[in-house]
Protein backbone atom coordinates (compact mmCIF):
# COMPACT_ATOMS: atom_id res chain seq x y z
CA UNK A 1 0.00 0.00 0.00
CA UNK A 2 0.92 3.12 -1.21
CA UNK A 3 2.80 5.94 1.91
CA UNK A 4 -0.16 8.25 0.36
CA UNK A 5 -3.16 5.84 1.12
CA UNK A 6 -4.56 6.35 4.87
CA UNK A 7 -7.13 4.51 6.98
CA UNK A 8 -9.58 7.54 6.37
CA UNK A 9 -8.76 6.85 2.42
CA UNK A 10 -9.17 3.40 2.64
CA UNK A 11 -12.76 3.78 4.55
CA UNK A 12 -14.18 6.43 1.96
CA UNK A 13 -13.59 3.96 -0.62
CA UNK A 14 -14.84 0.70 0.83
CA UNK A 15 -18.31 1.57 1.32
CA UNK A 16 -19.50 2.59 -2.12
CA UNK A 17 -18.13 -0.16 -3.61
CA UNK A 18 -19.35 -4.09 -3.82
CA UNK A 19 -17.66 -6.71 -1.17
CA UNK A 20 -15.79 -8.45 -4.24
CA UNK A 21 -14.45 -5.16 -5.81
CA UNK A 22 -13.30 -4.61 -1.54
CA UNK A 23 -11.60 -7.85 -2.20
CA UNK A 24 -10.04 -6.72 -5.01
CA UNK A 25 -9.05 -3.51 -3.15
CA UNK A 26 -7.25 -5.64 0.03
CA UNK A 27 -5.78 -7.95 -2.62
CA UNK A 28 -4.07 -4.85 -4.42
CA UNK A 29 -3.07 -2.99 -1.97
CA UNK A 30 -1.14 -5.99 -0.12
CA UNK A 31 0.59 -7.35 -3.01
CA UNK A 32 2.21 -10.62 -1.37
CA UNK A 33 1.83 -9.82 2.37
CA UNK A 34 -2.00 -9.91 2.89
CA UNK A 35 -3.91 -13.71 4.43
CA UNK A 36 -7.31 -14.62 5.12
CA UNK A 37 -8.54 -15.72 8.59
CA UNK A 38 -11.33 -18.27 9.15
CA UNK A 39 -12.70 -19.86 12.39
CA UNK A 40 -14.79 -22.23 9.58
CA UNK A 41 -17.89 -20.70 11.40
CA UNK A 42 -21.64 -20.47 10.31
CA UNK A 43 -20.76 -18.31 7.60
CA UNK A 44 -17.46 -18.99 7.00
CA UNK A 45 -17.92 -20.68 2.95
CA UNK A 46 -18.51 -16.91 1.81
CA UNK A 47 -15.36 -15.22 2.14
CA UNK A 48 -13.18 -18.64 1.16
CA UNK A 49 -15.30 -18.61 -1.69
CA UNK A 50 -15.28 -14.97 -2.65
CA UNK A 51 -11.30 -14.55 -2.01
CA UNK A 52 -10.11 -17.57 -3.33
CA UNK A 53 -12.20 -17.05 -6.29
CA UNK A 54 -10.30 -13.76 -6.95
CA UNK A 55 -7.01 -14.81 -5.19
CA UNK A 56 -6.67 -18.92 -5.01
CA UNK A 57 -4.26 -20.26 -2.80
CA UNK A 58 -4.46 -17.15 -1.24
CA UNK A 59 -3.04 -17.94 2.68
CA UNK A 60 -5.68 -19.10 5.07
CA UNK A 61 -5.10 -18.74 8.78
CA UNK A 62 -7.21 -21.71 10.87
CA UNK A 63 -6.41 -21.09 14.78
CA UNK A 64 -7.35 -24.56 15.98
CA UNK A 65 -8.13 -24.30 19.92
CA UNK A 66 -8.45 -27.81 20.58
CA UNK A 67 -12.06 -27.23 21.61
CA UNK A 68 -14.03 -26.86 18.35
CA UNK A 69 -17.27 -29.26 17.93
CA UNK A 70 -15.92 -32.25 16.02
CA UNK A 71 -19.12 -30.67 13.09
CA UNK A 72 -16.42 -27.78 12.95
CA UNK A 73 -13.20 -30.03 12.29
CA UNK A 74 -15.37 -31.75 9.30
CA UNK A 75 -16.77 -28.47 7.87
CA UNK A 76 -13.52 -27.31 7.70
CA UNK A 77 -12.20 -30.41 5.96
CA UNK A 78 -14.82 -30.58 3.56
CA UNK A 79 -14.47 -26.42 2.02
CA UNK A 80 -10.40 -27.47 2.13
CA UNK A 81 -10.75 -29.93 -0.07
CA UNK A 82 -13.64 -28.47 -2.16
CA UNK A 83 -12.55 -25.32 -2.63
CA UNK A 84 -9.24 -26.00 -2.97
CA UNK A 85 -7.76 -23.83 0.50
CA UNK A 86 -3.86 -22.88 1.48
CA UNK A 87 -4.80 -23.43 4.81
CA UNK A 88 -2.16 -22.62 7.95
CA UNK A 89 -3.66 -24.36 10.78
CA UNK A 90 -1.80 -22.77 14.38
CA UNK A 91 -2.48 -24.16 17.62
CA UNK A 92 -1.77 -23.13 21.16
CA UNK A 93 1.60 -23.51 22.30
CA UNK A 94 0.14 -25.67 25.09
CA UNK A 95 -2.47 -28.46 24.62
CA UNK A 96 -6.22 -28.67 25.53
CA UNK A 97 -4.86 -31.50 28.36
CA UNK A 98 -1.97 -29.66 29.39
CA UNK A 99 -3.49 -26.41 30.12
CA UNK A 100 -6.54 -28.07 32.15
CA UNK A 101 -4.35 -30.07 33.77
CA UNK A 102 -2.03 -27.06 35.25
CA UNK A 103 -4.50 -24.77 35.05
CA UNK A 104 -7.98 -25.81 35.08
CA UNK A 105 -10.74 -25.20 33.18
CA UNK A 106 -10.29 -21.43 32.31
CA UNK A 107 -13.84 -20.85 30.62
CA UNK A 108 -15.53 -21.67 33.73
CA UNK A 109 -13.51 -18.44 35.70
CA UNK A 110 -14.40 -14.84 35.65
CA UNK A 111 -13.78 -12.68 33.41
CA UNK A 112 -9.74 -12.45 33.51
CA UNK A 113 -9.92 -16.43 33.53
CA UNK A 114 -11.64 -16.27 30.83
CA UNK A 115 -9.85 -13.59 28.82
CA UNK A 116 -6.69 -15.16 29.88
CA UNK A 117 -7.79 -18.33 28.13
CA UNK A 118 -8.45 -16.40 25.04
CA UNK A 119 -4.98 -14.63 25.21
CA UNK A 120 -3.32 -18.15 25.39
CA UNK A 121 -6.03 -20.18 22.87
CA UNK A 122 -6.90 -17.46 20.44
CA UNK A 123 -4.67 -14.08 20.10
CA UNK A 124 -1.34 -15.59 20.74
CA UNK A 125 -1.69 -18.62 17.60
CA UNK A 126 -3.22 -15.83 15.78
CA UNK A 127 -0.27 -13.38 16.34
CA UNK A 128 2.71 -16.07 15.87
CA UNK A 129 0.88 -16.78 12.26
CA UNK A 130 0.75 -13.15 11.22
CA UNK A 131 4.22 -12.90 12.49
CA UNK A 132 5.66 -16.09 10.54
CA UNK A 133 3.81 -15.82 7.24
CA UNK A 134 4.76 -11.83 7.13
CA UNK A 135 1.27 -10.65 6.57
CA UNK A 136 0.68 -6.84 6.61
CA UNK A 137 -2.57 -7.27 5.38
CA UNK A 138 -5.79 -9.27 7.05
CA UNK A 139 -9.06 -10.29 5.57
CA UNK A 140 -11.60 -11.00 7.98
CA UNK A 141 -15.53 -11.73 8.02
CA UNK A 142 -16.95 -9.38 10.43
CA UNK A 143 -20.24 -7.83 10.38
CA UNK A 144 -21.61 -5.31 11.97
CA UNK A 145 -24.88 -6.94 12.24
CA UNK A 146 -22.96 -9.86 14.98
CA UNK A 147 -23.11 -7.67 17.81
CA UNK A 148 -22.59 -4.04 19.67
CA UNK A 149 -19.26 -4.64 19.60
CA UNK A 150 -18.97 -4.53 15.93
CA UNK A 151 -21.78 -2.30 15.25
CA UNK A 152 -19.80 0.58 14.71
CA UNK A 153 -16.40 -1.12 12.52
CA UNK A 154 -15.04 0.63 9.92
CA UNK A 155 -13.99 -1.48 6.98
CA UNK A 156 -10.53 -0.77 7.44
CA UNK A 157 -8.34 -0.88 10.59
CA UNK A 158 -5.92 -1.02 12.23
CA UNK A 159 -4.95 -4.14 14.81
CA UNK A 160 -1.05 -4.25 16.06
CA UNK A 161 0.30 -2.76 12.53
CA UNK A 162 -1.59 -5.01 10.69
CA UNK A 163 -4.42 -3.34 8.37
CA UNK A 164 -8.06 -5.10 8.78
CA UNK A 165 -10.21 -5.53 6.29
CA UNK A 166 -13.71 -6.33 6.16
CA UNK A 167 -15.23 -7.00 2.93
CA UNK A 168 -19.11 -8.10 3.95
CA UNK A 169 -18.69 -5.81 6.84
CA UNK A 170 -22.46 -4.50 6.10
CA UNK A 171 -23.70 -7.58 4.91
CA UNK A 172 -27.36 -8.66 6.38
CA UNK A 173 -27.75 -12.12 7.35
CA UNK A 174 -30.11 -12.16 4.00
CA UNK A 175 -27.23 -11.21 2.10
CA UNK A 176 -25.30 -14.17 3.03
CA UNK A 177 -28.16 -16.70 2.09
CA UNK A 178 -28.73 -14.98 -1.10
CA UNK A 179 -24.47 -15.29 -1.44
CA UNK A 180 -23.90 -19.42 -0.18
CA UNK A 181 -27.17 -19.96 -2.99
CA UNK A 182 -26.20 -18.53 -5.45
CA UNK A 183 -22.73 -20.85 -5.11
CA UNK A 184 -24.14 -23.35 -3.93
CA UNK A 185 -22.13 -23.33 -0.61
CA UNK A 186 -22.64 -24.96 2.82
CA UNK A 187 -23.32 -23.02 6.15
CA UNK A 188 -21.81 -24.71 9.08
CA UNK A 189 -23.60 -28.45 10.06
CA UNK A 190 -24.71 -26.41 13.97
CA UNK A 191 -26.83 -24.27 11.91
CA UNK A 192 -29.76 -26.43 11.02
CA UNK A 193 -29.42 -27.01 14.91
CA UNK A 194 -30.42 -23.79 16.22
CA UNK A 195 -26.56 -21.90 16.67
CA UNK A 196 -25.78 -18.98 14.74
CA UNK A 197 -22.36 -18.27 16.03
CA UNK A 198 -20.09 -21.13 16.33
CA UNK A 199 -16.44 -21.25 18.41
CA UNK A 200 -15.39 -23.70 21.16
CA UNK A 201 -17.89 -26.15 22.14
CA UNK A 202 -17.48 -25.01 25.99
CA UNK A 203 -18.39 -21.63 25.44
CA UNK A 204 -20.87 -21.74 22.53
CA UNK A 205 -24.79 -21.93 22.74
CA UNK A 206 -27.70 -22.44 20.92
CA UNK A 207 -29.09 -19.21 19.99
CA UNK A 208 -32.67 -19.21 22.43
CA UNK A 209 -35.98 -16.99 22.52
CA UNK A 210 -34.97 -13.51 23.39
CA UNK A 211 -31.35 -13.82 23.02
CA UNK A 212 -29.30 -12.04 20.49
CA UNK A 213 -26.08 -13.23 18.51
CA UNK A 214 -23.69 -11.99 20.67
CA UNK A 215 -25.50 -13.67 23.67
CA UNK A 216 -24.34 -16.87 22.17
CA UNK A 217 -21.35 -17.20 23.08
CA UNK A 218 -19.10 -17.14 26.63
CA UNK A 219 -22.38 -17.06 28.29
CA UNK A 220 -22.56 -13.30 27.00
CA UNK A 221 -19.89 -12.11 29.58
CA UNK A 222 -18.22 -11.22 26.30
CA UNK A 223 -18.48 -11.18 22.43
CA UNK A 224 -14.78 -10.88 21.49
CA UNK A 225 -12.21 -13.04 22.05
CA UNK A 226 -9.88 -10.78 21.87
CA UNK A 227 -8.67 -11.20 17.81
CA UNK A 228 -10.34 -8.51 17.14
CA UNK A 229 -10.31 -6.15 20.21
CA UNK A 230 -8.23 -3.21 18.92
CA UNK A 231 -4.78 -1.71 20.90
CA UNK A 232 -2.17 0.26 19.55
CA UNK A 233 -1.63 3.84 17.15
CA UNK A 234 -4.73 3.49 15.05
CA UNK A 235 -3.31 6.44 12.80
CA UNK A 236 -0.22 4.56 11.88
CA UNK A 237 0.02 4.86 8.08
CA UNK A 238 2.18 3.22 5.52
Amino acid sequence: MSSAISLDKGNQTLPNITAEERVDWAIESFPGDIVLSTSFGIQSAVLLHMVGTRKPRLPVIFVDTGYLFPETYRFADRLTRELNLDLRVYSPLKTAAHQEALLGKRWEGDISDLEAFNRDNKVEPMNRALQEIGATGWISGLRRSQGQSRSDRPFVELQHKTYKIYPILDWSDRDVYQYLTKHDLPYHPLWEQGYVSVGDWHSTQKLGEGMTEAETRFGGRKRECGLHELTGDQNFQI
